[in-house]
């Protein structure tokens, strides 16, 4: 691999690694109910994606796939929430196929790889899968701006904004924008990072190509910039395993 694509690639794969907590709910809401426009925002925002329906997710399939100048990459995940156990399969820096199995709460016992390639790259990729539950999972304060106009497309959202503090955390600092529409569903996102190194400092995308995957909404498909350049990042192969079933759910 060259070296341009060696540091975009890890530039994609440290765009955040917050740490995950699962979360154990009841029944999916499909509109934004009367009782819902009163909850806080992050969680009206939560709920939309299906949060009152995590707990009943045995596990997660999908491919994280991402395009940008000098660079492409594809790497799979299967995740099990409640046992936060996870299987990846993708390339190594050299392009050889790599897969990983492992335990999140057994990481310091895995290889270097693992600890410090695969999960950070698991932590980025499925951040931005259920971005919407992190703003909720994280704990960070949430403020809401009111209607703003978009940074990517036409029109105006309401601008939602969660900041990570300045001390503690595995990137202190962050601040997401997320531009929220009348169905509470996320259009835009703008990620400022708050530490100096690594890039970038910058991110830009839209959310588009809303599909249910069980009772979870995942938005399939973002185009945007990193630091002012063009990229395009999706999601392939999407499906969820209920709790006590033995059949995956496609994305659709």
């Amino acid at each position: 691999m060259s070296g341009v694509r060696t540091q975009t690639l890890r530039e994609m794969s440290r765009l955040n690694m917050i740490g995950l907590v699962a979360a154990s709910m009841l029944l999916i809401l499909p509109e934004i109910s009367e009782a819902q426009q009163s909850l806080p925002i992050a969680k009206q925002i939560a709920k939309t994606y299906g949060l009152d329906s995590f707990g009943k997710i045995e596990s997660i399939r999908y491919k994280f796939n991402a395009e940008f100048p000098g660079a492409k990459l594809s790497r799979s995940w299967e995740w099990s929430p409640k046992t936060d156990t996870i299987s990846y399969e993708g390339k190594d820096k050299e392009g050889k196929l790599a897969k990983a199995n492992y335990q999140r709460s057994q990481l310091s016992s895995q290889s270097d790889d693992t600890k410090k390639e695969v999960d950070p790259a698991f932590s980025n990729d499925q951040y931005w899968l259920l971005l919407a539950f992190h703003v909720l999972w994280d704990g960070v304060p949430v403020t809401d701006e009111g209607m703003q106009k978009l940074p990517v497309g036409d029109g105006s959202a309401e601008r939602v904004v969660a900041k990570y503090p300045s001390d503690g955390g595995y990137q202190p600092g962050d601040t997401w924008d997320l531009y929220i529409g009348t169905d509470k569903r996320i259009q835009e996102i703008v990620y400022h990072r708050g530490a100096p190194t690594p890039p970038p400092k910058l991110v830009m995308a839209n959310y588009t190509d809303y599909k249910k995957a069980g009772p979870l909404l995942i938005s399939m498909d973002h185009h945007g910039t990193l630091d002012g350049k063009p990229f395009r990042l999706w999601f392939s192969d999407v499906s969820v395993k209920l709790t006590g079933s033995k059949n995956w759910i496609n994305a659709q």
